[in-house]
């Protein structure tokens, strides 16, 4: 019951846009379909990373030291901000596809992997949030936190599938009408610059 509980409050959290979003949605605007798949598949790697970690103990770390989390928050934010000028200060190109060349997987994995695991929130998430769902069942508390992650992550992987179909399916209408305009990829710049100041400003709490 508990897994069943679990998966319920997953799918709710989903509804919920944060980074992980828009960066799914940006990448499949600019890159199509593989690029948003595989960023899908640079954040998952991004939570599984965060799911070892709380396995292990590492994330009680950020939770208890005031500068470790400080400094991942930053470098998190940093990245993000990096990210949006970069957007806002590329130049359009009117050509058939003109933002599918200036995306590759490696980039959109790489960006995806880095924002998800620069963010001290979504490690104390996985350190607050798995543990209630432990069950007192007689399997290890190690191998039950394992397996919630796990789940998690196959989850997400799930969703950020049918958001990259879904936009593909808007965002190549959005494209066509606005070839080569340049817009959208300084909305998406906007985009990232936002997301980076939200997370400087984050707190521990």
């Amino acid at each position: 019951m508990k897994m069943v509980a679990f998966i319920l409050v997953v799918l709710a959290l989903f509804l919920i846009p944060g980074p992980a979003v828009i960066i799914t949605i940006s990448q499949t605007i600019k890159g199509g379909k593989r690029n948003g798949i595989i960023t899908g598949i640079g954040l998952a790697a991004g939570d599984l990373v965060h799911t070892f970690a709380a396995v292990l103990g590492l994330s009680a770390i950020l939770m208890t030291s005031a500068l470790a989390f400080e400094i991942v928050k930053y470098l998190g934010a940093a990245y993000l901000i990096y990210l949006g000028i970069c957007a806002l200060l590329a130049k359009s190109k009117k050509t058939k596809n003109p933002v599918e060349k200036e995306v590759t997987t490696t980039g959109s994995f790489r960006q995806a992997f880095l924002i998800e695991l620069l963010n001290p929130k979504t490690a104390l998430f996985f350190l607050a949030f798995l543990p209630q769902f432990v069950q007192n069942n007689g399997t290890p508390v190690t191998i039950q936190l394992l397996i919630l992650g796990l789940v998690f992550v196959l989850m997400g992987i799930i969703y950020t599938t049918l958001l990259v179909f879904i936009t593909s399916a808007v965002g190549n209408k959005v494209m066509v009408k606005n070839q080569g305009n340049g817009w959208l990829g300084k909305a998406i710049g906007v985009l990232y610059i936002g997301l980076g100041l939200k997370l400087a400003l984050q707190t521990q709490e």
